[in-house]
């Protein structure tokens, strides 16, 4: 009998998925002031990604520069494509749903007319179903204004708008911000489920709810990336999370209210580097 040829395992890193999104060297200067010197990051492309930092640091910032709503410069790759030169309709149809920080509803019309706003026809039937599975409130407000709305009730309706596409990539920049602790819970159950089916990118200050859903992170300071790796990592170390986030593990202002443990992060995997 031939004897059996060996077979040469292949590599780890060949089967680490490639990041969804890379940002290498961007560069925002708004009115002759620098915002950003230079931010590098990586989103996986299964799980939710944090962006993480002090106040001022220019998280806010990276995500307008992602999406094309200031001037930049550097690169943003999606799925490997160049974006930097697209404009943001443009990167919206490229699959981005974003939910910003001060939500972006139409305050004149009502809950329906906000969520048919947001539909793409490219992009087949809207999930409306998995929306009012996840805020069933959005299905009872539905001809409420959205003015009208409470601060939660409007992030409900931001997040919403996200789901409706089957969007590549989820941007939500402060989603939990000034809701009370029953609706961060709310927002987070929403966002972990959205993670199950497409990455999320979050900028966040609280840090329950950072540690319920995120396995990776990056810290900005200054306007430079000044840390990246496992999002647990950092925030079961308490003089790394004070030096780059100004908060320690027992400070309530920033960790928050526990959050359901009906969920946590998936079990760390290979990841494209970050």
């Amino acid at each position: 009998m031939s004897p059996i040829p060996a077979v040469n395992p292949v590599p780890a890193a060949s089967l680490v998925p490639a990041p969804l999104l890379t940002v290498r060297g961007l560069r925002v200067v708004i009115g002759g002031r620098h915002i950003l010197h230079g931010v590098d990051l990586t989103v996986a492309a299964t799980g939710t990604t944090a962006l993480l930092g002090r106040n001022g640091a220019g998280k806010t910032t990276t995500v307008r520069g992602i999406l094309g709503l200031v001037p930049r410069t550097g690169s943003v790759l999606l799925a490997g494509e160049e974006t930097v030169r697209l404009a943001t309709h443009a990167l919206v149809r490229r699959g981005i749903g974003y939910a910003p920080e001060d939500r972006g509803v139409f305050a004149a019309l009502t809950v329906a007319e906000n969520l048919r706003l947001a539909e793409r026809p490219e992009c087949g039937e809207p999930a409306y179903d998995l929306v009012h599975e996840l805020f069933p409130e959005l299905r009872r407000r539905a001809r409420q204004a959205a003015g009208t709305l409470s601060g939660g009730q409007q992030q409900m309706l931001a997040i919403a708008r996200t789901l409706l596409n089957g969007n590549r990539l989820i941007i939500a920049d402060e989603p939990t911000k000034g809701l009370a602790p029953k609706v961060v819970s709310e927002v987070a159950r929403a966002l972990e489920r959205a993670a199950e089916a497409v990455p999320v990118l979050l900028v966040e200050q609280n840090l329950a709810v950072v540690r319920h859903l995120a396995r990776h992170c990056v810290v900005l300071a200054g306007g430079r990336t000044a840390h990246q790796g496992p999002a647990l990592d950092l925030l079961a170390d308490a003089e790394a999370a004070r030096r780059l986030l100004g908060v320690g593990r027992g400070d309530p202002a920033r960790t928050g209210p526990p959050l359901p443990t009906t969920a946590r992060p998936a079990a760390p995997t290979p990841e494209a580097d970050i």
